[in-house]
């Protein structure tokens, strides 16, 4: 599964919209995505499942690149 994650670069700071960010990552769960993120100063605003008419638009029309 893929998944969409938004989130701010540092958990010190107060989360503001426009400065959060996104990243794709494939992972079988939103845990697993947790779990891999979480040694990244990241605050993390929320986790996506991204599939069908969503994972192709995001796919076609943004700068998608899978996270390891």
């Amino acid at each position: 599964m893929i998944f969409k994650v938004f989130y701010q670069e540092s958990k010190a700071e107060v989360p503001v919209r426009e400065c959060t960010q996104s990243l794709y990552m494939k992972a079988d769960s939103e845990r697993e995505v947790r779990l891999k993120l979480k040694d990244k100063p990241y605050n993390i605003e929320f986790v996506q499942k991204l599939e069908g008419a969503f994972l192709e638009y995001e796919e076609n029309h943004h700068s998608f690149e899978l996270e390891q």
